[in-house]
Parts: structure tokens; C-alpha cells; sequence
């Protein structure tokens, strides 16, 4: 069955969710600036630029650092980054078009709405916390699904404020997903059907927090198409045109593009699982524990594996004639082509979790959140690598030109009624002023004024006018009206008024003076009433090619609130005094001109760092701040309660801290008004190093440690001392050289950076050196039995000595294959082997653990590992 519109369907759903309220998704909207919800913007200059999302773009999501970051598809970087409030390590929903970014925390239910092409106003609700709401966002139609409750509701996406009434289904949908032609589509298991929902118009003005908007109209339910018996298990992938619809309980695909629709039967095995979004015409169906994909395409079917083992497949993603599958457990997207074989893959280094997958603007984004790194695919499979923490957005090189932007234009519509209209009566004439219309998107080009049978139409910027040509004790009111290119919008009444030729004088004189707090004081004297009581003075502010009521008062001054008047543009004034009769004075004389003019505006973009090679200092460093109608003469910046003025630049590095000290830096602009609002950053000035030993071992001659370094924010410098002896260089591993063998050896690791030096000791013992005391018989006469003894007063080999030389005095005589522990090596007599020991000859003498510490000549004694007597020291 298929029913469209408000059909037979709709109504019986509608009769099935008959119950309370209870179970509504609650919308609680706070819409607040940007800086008052704690976003911090990186990159693209200064925060009152707008952050213009533009093709070839997305934002990814970074767990760990509690951050988004846009990374532009054409150069494979990140050119800004956004940091959100209180989400590290939570799991983040990610909706965005070239405008919006929403985002939805997992683990606390908060929903996030940031303008991209205004950067002005974000807006936040509360939903239930975990998985079972989810956020669709297509162009300017955003949608909060509920798939717990079955209740589908419309938001602004500026305000998060609902738009309408909600679609209500029964319990327990899946999707929730938009398909290329703007129908979001939803499972309904339950009733064994998939549903399609349009989105109502976004108003002209953004929907009020706590609100309720859509001008009357809500989100429809435009089909409904039966896919399989109730309660078979139904998910679902969006199409370009359509949805791709897998019942997993009987294994078969449904696509829907308009009118038609068909079935495919699959032989597999296990759940099936789809995209969200399909892109092209071939749906891969992917099976994860067995690691295989169905390829369906029109009704034809291929189905190959993908390598790895495990079952930790993310469902495969069509892109651009070949099929992307991510593995969630080691990091891998494996890349097949048309046809299932196995063409390459990559790694996405540290993912430690999901692997997210995403086709937008002709590029493929991969993303893992838990890591720093992500991957960008183009349409010809260059694969590039994405650093989304990279220390390059500010300072480092300029984003790219972006390709021409998608123009995202705003609603428009006919402009709004003048929030007020006031009317004072003179002699024949009577004077109209009015606040501004709102322009509805599109600009105001004239006010038309209606009144006394004329009509008078005047320019945008001209809110205060006369009428003239009245008879004096006629009653008239006017009507006020604002026209932009969709037409003219709704007429604004004024008060009565009856002109009179009963007026007051006007003041003589005006003046007025700009106050540093934005505000402007308007004063004059006391007018003449001419025999009648002055009630009440008008005051009318004029400007540059416009005019508007400033205020009234029933005094001779009048503060023109901070705010009303823009800083930095000049301005003059004019009083009218209006009488107990009504009757009202011509204008005053206009007054001085003045420039409304308040301290400054907070300093952009704040950064407070470590200076790494200097002890106890930090670096402040921001963009500018808005004047407010003065120029700004320094900053004054406070590192706990030390001051700087900084009268040239927009950076200084401030000294004089204890090490490893946590520094508030605030800065302010000053102007003639005085201080402005404060901006706020922490740093860390450099601490001692810290050193921690991991390891360490040792040969017969040096003694290697191993260690780790914490480098308090500084460059460290690393040395290693042993007995005297030092190496310098690497800070995770030295080593020492010249050592004795055999001996414990105190070492000392010292890291060094600017606050000082850090250091770890311990200790080791080198490797002890042996050799094999050697002396073999000869073959004839005396050589036969000249190893076998010693030979008191007389020489043969492996004789040990007092000293190194054969007229000390002998201490005794090592057994041939004895194995002699050596120190050391020492000059002294030369002595030769002859055949006893391959005729072995040298002036070496070595020290060994025979009776104490004495000597025996090296050519009778092999040392262990190749007989190299360099290995050892000299004594």
C-alpha cells in the first residue's frame, strides 16, 4: 500500500498514537552568542568575520580535544577549528550543510546549533541522553528524531525551536535520513513500512526560544510504503532519489525512487547492515561477521569479502565506482573496486575506535574520532592524510581560495510593521517618526507614510517626516508602512493628533555631548509655552543621509541610550516642544555633532602560551578589538597582577614567574572611554623537567640507561654521567663509554631546559671480561711438556705477576684453560709466545682476579669474544 499526502495512513497512525504528551521530546532552547556558550574559534582572522562553510569542505569531530575541525577536501588540511564546551571523550552526532553545523552529544543528549554563514547566534536544547534520538539536516530543514518515542519534530536550525507539530509514529523507527530530493525517510518495523516526511518553510524570522514557529504550518508525512510484514527488522539508506530499504529478517533489499519499486532477494547469511547514505546507484549490503558485501544494482546482485579478519566492518560505502569498508578494530579502510577485488588500503594511524564515513561535497571524508588523524578521498581515489590537530590554522598559511561559495541565501520575504509610530501636531502640519521595520532578508528600499488622504513615501533612512497642508482642529492619524523587493509589508498605526495654531516656541539652543558609556546626553533649555504648558520635548537624532526619533523627555535633557546610536558615526539633534493642547513647535536649531563612543570590544582570539626557552615567562598574543567610535590607545594586559601596556603590537611575553607556574593572562583594549571588556587565557610557564629511568644495561666497557623525559613545557637538553664520564644528546636513551669491566658504576641522568634542571640516578654494574689462560705443547723435544707445570726459576707460559713485567715478583701459575677474570690492560715487557700460543707477541699485560689483582701477559691469555684487548681499559 502507498498513501500520500494526508491520507488514509496518516489518520489511522494518527488514531494508533492516541496518548498524552508524556513522552514528547522536550525542546528547553537557550539561544545565546557565541562567546557566551564558550565556543572558541580557530583560524580565518577574527571572530566577527564570518565562518563561511563553502564546497569541497567538512567538519570532523575530535573526541579527545573536545573539538571540530573543517577540513577542506581540495588542499587535504584544516583551515579552521571550533572547540565545543565540555565534550571530551564524548561520542558526537554530526549534521552540517554549507550553513549549519548541529551537533549532538551522545553521552549527555545536548543539541548544538552553530550558523556557519553568520557566526552570530547558536542555539541549544536537551534531549535524552544516548542512542535513540538522532539529528537530520538537509539545507535549511533540521529534524530531532526521537526513534524511541516515534515522534519526528521539526526545528529551526538557527533557534532550535520547533517548527509546527510534530509526526508522530508508533514506537521503535529507524533511520532517519534525508535522500537527495529533501524527503527525510524513516523505518517503521511495527508496522513494516517506510515513511517519508518534507519539511515545513523556515520562517523569514527565526522561530523565538521556547516558541513555537512555522506561520501555521508543519512537517507532512507525504508517503508511506509498505516493505514487509510487521515486525520484520527493516534499516534503511537514502538514496539520491528514494531509499534502499534491507529487511534483515527475510534478507531482502527494497528500493523506492518515486513510483516505482523492487525487491531483491540476498543469500547471505547473518545481519545485514546499509549506510545511512547510498551515493550512485549500486546499495552495498554489508555483512560483518562474515565480512562480505552484496552489491545491488536495478536488481543485479555481486557479492565478494574483504579481507582482515575479525567482525569489526562498518558498513562499505559506495564511492565514485568503487567500495570503501572501514574496520573499526585495527584502522583499515580496504578499497574494492566495481567489482568487489581488492585493488589497496590504508591505515588511519592511532583510530582507537569508529571509523566514520562520509560523501560530501565530491569528496570522501573519513574521520576517527578518537584519533587525531582522518583521511580525504577524492572522486579519482588520491587518497590524502589529515592532521586535524596540526598547529598551522593560526600563523601558518593561509586556507586556499575557496572555490565560488554555494550561495546560501536567507529567507525573504515582506518586510515587518514599524515596531512604533509617533505623531506630534503643529500649526497645519503634523510631524511622523518611527522606529525601524524588520527587512525579512531583504533590504528596506522606502517607508511609505499614509495619512490626511496623502500618501508619502520617503527613503529607507528617513524615519521622521513632516505633513503639511492640515486644517487645525482636525483629528488625523497616519499609517506607516516598509516595502522591499517581495512587496510592502503591514501598516503601523500612529496616535491621534489635531493640529493647532496654539504652539509653543521651539528651544532656543541644543547641545550635545558623548558620554563614555555609549550613551549620548541631549540637553536645551526650558522653551516658552506661549500661555500653555510644555509637556513633553521630541528629540530626533540626524545623521549621514538619515533621520530618526531619538527619544522623548519630559525634562530639558534627554540620555540617548548606549547602544541606539551606532559608535563611530557622527550625529546632530533637534527638539520639538509639544504643549499641553498637543500643539507642537517647529524644530530647534540642530545641535553640535557628536560621535557616540564606549570602551572598547573584547580582544579577538586570545592566546596565552609557554615560552619554551625562557624560565618564568608567557606570551600573550590576540586580534584587535573593536574600537567603539575611539581609537584604541594600548592594551593593558595582566598576567596575575603583573601589567604590561602594550602600545604597538598585539603580542607580549611577560617574565618574572616561578617555574611551572599556571599564569591567568587577561587583556584589554583602552580608549578614551577606558578599559573594555577583558578577554581571558591560561599558560604554563616552563617547569623542571622531570626524569624517570625506564631501563637501562650495560657491556664490558659502557652502561646505556634509558629513560623518559617530562619536559615542563620547555626544550630540554639531556647528559648522562659514569664515573666521569659523560654523553649528551638524546632524551629517551645514552650511553657511556671508556668504562672498566665488572664494576658498579653510579650514573646520574640530567634533563635540562630553561626553569632548571631535573635529574634521576641510579646505578650499574658493567659486564666483566674473562680469558682463558693458553699455553699448548708443542710437537717435539721440550715443546711436549713445557705447558704442563710451572717451572719454578724457570719460564714457561700462564705465569702470574706482581706487576707487568717478569722481574716482578711471580704470584703463581694459571692451569692452560683456566678462566681468569680481566680488569684492565697494561704496557710493560714484551713477551712472546712462540708456538705455545700461535706465536702470539705483544707488550700487553693484563689484570686478572688471581689472589688479588695481578698480572698475567696478554699473550697468554685469549680473551673471551675474540681475543681484542681494546675492549678493555687501560689500568
Amino acid at each position: 500500500m502507498v498513501t500520500t499526502g494526508n491520507g488514509t495512513a496518516e489518520v489511522a497512525a494518527t488514531k494508533r498514537r492516541s496518548r498524552g504528551r508524556g513522552g514528547l521530546v522536550t525542546i528547553g532552547t537557550v539561544v545565546t552568542l557565541v562567546a557566551a556558550m564558550g565556543l572558541t574559534i580557530l583560524g580565518l582572522g577574527a571572530a566577527d568575520h564570518a565562518v563561511a562553510n563553502y564546497d569541497a569542505s567538512s567538519w570532523l569531530w575530535s573526541s579527545l580535544r573536545s573539538e571540530m575541525a573543517r577540513v577542506n577536501g581540495v588542499t587535504g588540511r584544516v583551515d579552521t577549528r571550533l572547540q565545543i564546551p565540555k565534550g571530551q571523550n564524548h561520542t558526537m552526532q554530526v549534521a552540517q550543510t554549507d550553513r549549519f553545523l548541529i551537533l549532538r552529544d551522545l553521552n549527555t543528549g545536548q543539541v548544538s546549533s552553530l550558523d556557519l554563514a553568520t557566526l552570530q547566534i547558536t542555539a541549544t536544547t536537551k534531549t535524552t541522553a544516548g542512542v535513540g534520538v538522532s539529528v537530520a539536516l538537509q539545507e535549511e530543514s533540521a529534524f530531532v528524531i526521537d526513534a524511541v518515542q516515534g515522534i519526528v519534530r521539526q526545528l529551526d536550525p538557527r533557534t532550535l525551536a520547533p517548527i509546527g507539530e510534530p509526526v508522530n509514529y508508533p514506537p521503535g523507527l529507524t533511520g532517519g535520513q534525508f535522500d537527495g530530493d529533501g524527503n527525510l525517510w524513516l523505518a517503521v518495523p511495527s508496522e513494516g513500512t517506510v515513511s517519508a516526511v518534507t519539511a515545513a518553510p523556515l520562517p523569514a524570522e527565526p522561530v523565538a526560544a521556547g516558541g513555537q514557529g512555522g506561520g501555521g504550518l508543519s512537517p507532512k508525512r507525504v508517503r508511506t510504503v509498505d516493505v514487509a510484514n510487521p515486525s520484520h527488522d527493516l534499516t534503511i539508506s537514502t538514496l539520491d532519489h528514494g531509499v534502499a530499504v534491507l529487511n534483515r529478517t527475510m534478507k531482502t533489499l527494497t528500493t523506492i525512487d518515486g513510483d516505482k519499486q523492487s525487491s531483491t532477494p540476498l543469500t547471505m547469511d547473518g545481519l545485514g547492515s546499509l549506510p545511512p547514505r547510498t551515493n550512485g546507484s549500486q546499495v552495498p549490503v554489508t555483512v560483518p561477521e562474515q565480512r562480505h558485501v552484496w552489491a545491488v544494482d536495478k536488481g543485479h546482485v555481486k557479492d565478494f569479502g574483504v579481507p582482515g579478519k575479525g567482525s569489526g566492518l562498518q558498513p562499505a560505502v559506495a564511492w565514485a565506482g568503487r567500495f570503501y569498508a572501514a574496520d573499526n578494530d585495527s584502522g583499515t579502510v580496504y578499497v574494492l573496486d566495481g567489482n568487489g577485488r581488492h585493488i589497496s588500503e590504508f591505515r588511519i594511524e592511532g583510530a582507537r575506535g569508529p571509523l566514520e564515513m562520509e560523501v560530501r561535497e565530491n569528496y570522501l571524508f573519513i574521520n576517527a574520532p578518537n584519533s587525531q588523524m582522518a583521511t580525504v578521498v577524492d572522486d579519482k581515489h588520491d587518497v590524502r592524510t589529515v592532521d586535524k590537530y596540526a598547529n598551522d590554522v593560526l600563523g601558518g598559511d593561509p586556507p586556499p581560495v575557496p572555490p565560488p561559495a554555494k550561495r546560501e541565501d536567507p529567507p525573504v520575504s515582506k518586510p515587518g510593521a514599524p515596531r512604533t509610530v509617533t505623531a506630534t501636531a503643529g500649526n497645519t502640519v503634523a510631524r511622523v517618526s518611527w522606529s525601524p521595520a524588520s527587512a525579512n532578508g531583504s533590504a528596506i528600499t522606502r517607508y511609505v507614510v499614509e495619512g490626511a488622504g496623502k500618501e508619502v513615501e520617503v527613503g529607507a533612512n528617513q524615519r521622521s517626516i513632516e505633513v503639511t497642508g492640515l486644517t487645525n482642529g482636525e483629528e488625523y492619524r497616519f499609517a506607516v508602512h516598509a516595502v522591499n523587493a517581495k512587496g510592502a509589508g503591514p501598516k503601523k498605526q500612529s496616535n491621534p493628533v489635531v493640529p493647532t495654531s496654539e504652539i509653543p516656541d521651539a528651544p532656543a539652543s541644543v547641545t550635545a555631548e558623548a558620554r563614555p558609556d555609549g550613551s549620548v546626553l541631549v540637553k536645551w533649555p526650558e522653551a516658552n509655552g506661549q500661555g500653555y504648558d510644555i509637556r513633553k520635548y521630541a528629540v530626533t537624532a540626524v545623521a549621514a543621509g538619515a533621520t530618526a526619533p531619538a527619544g522623548e523627555s519630559t525634562k530639558t535633557e534627554l540620555v540617548v541610550p548606549a547602544g541606539q546610536l551606532e559608535y563611530g558615526n557622527q550625529y546632530a539633534f533637534q527638539v520639538v516642544s509639544v504643549n499641553e493642547k498637543g500643539g507642537a513647535s517647529e524644530p530647534s536649531p540642530i545641535s553640535n555633532s557628536v560621535v557616540p563612543f564606549t570602551a572598547p570590544g573584547q580582544p579577538q582570539g586570545l592566546t596565552a602560551t609557554t615560552v619554551q626557552n625562557k624560565a618564568g615567562t608567557v606570551k600573550a598574543a590576540w586580534a584587535a578589538a573593536v574600537e567603539n567610535g575611539r581609537p584604541i590607545t594600548k592594551y593593558v594586559v595582566d598576567a596575575n597582577g603583573k601589567k604590561v601596556d602594550v602600545t604597538d603590537g598585539t603580542s607580549v611575553e611577560i617574565g618574572g614567574f616561578g617555574e611551572g607556574e599556571t599564569i591567568t593572562v587577561k587583556v584589554r583594549g583602552v580608549n578614551e572611554a577606558g578599559e573594555g571588556e577583558v578577554a581571558t587565557k591560561t599558560a604554563r610557564t616552563v617547569a623542571k623537567p622531570g626524569v624517570t629511568v625506564t631501563g637501562k644495561s650495560a657491556t664490558a666497557t659502557a652502561v646505556t640507561v634509558n629513560f623518559r623525559v617530562e619536559d615542563g613545557g620547555g626544550n630540554a637538553t639531556c647528559s648522562l654521567t659514569v664515573g666521569g664520564e659523560k654523553d649528551t644528546g638524546s632524551c629517551t636513551s645514552l650511553t657511556v663509554t671508556g668504562l672498566k669491566p665488572g664494576t658498579e658504576y653510579d650514573f646520574t641522568v640530567t634533563a635540562t631546559n630553561a626553569a632548571g634542571n631535573g635529574t634521576a640516578k641510579g646505578s650499574q654494574t658493567t659486564d666483566s671480561v674473562f680469558g682463558i689462560a693458553t699455553c699448548e705443547n708443542g710437537t717435539s723435544g721440550d715443546q711436549r711438556t713445557y705447558c704442563d707445570s710451572d717451572r719454578p726459576n724457570e719460564r714457561n707460559g700462564n705465569e702470574i705477576w706482581s706487576a707487568a713485567s717478569q722481574s716482578s715478583t711471580q704470584v703463581g701459575w694459571a692451569r692452560p684453560g683456566n678462566r681468569l677474570q680481566a680488569y684492565c690492560k697494561k704496557a710493560g715487557e714484551e713477551i712472546y709466545a712462540y708456538v705455545y700460543n700461535n706465536h702470539k707477541r705483544s707488550t700487553w699485560w693484563v689484570q686478572v682476579n688471581y689472589s688479588g689483582k695481578n698480572y698475567i701477559p696478554w699473550v697468554w691469555l685469549n680473551l673471551e669474544g675474540g681475543d681484542n684487548i681494546n675492549i678493555l681499559p687501560n689500568c
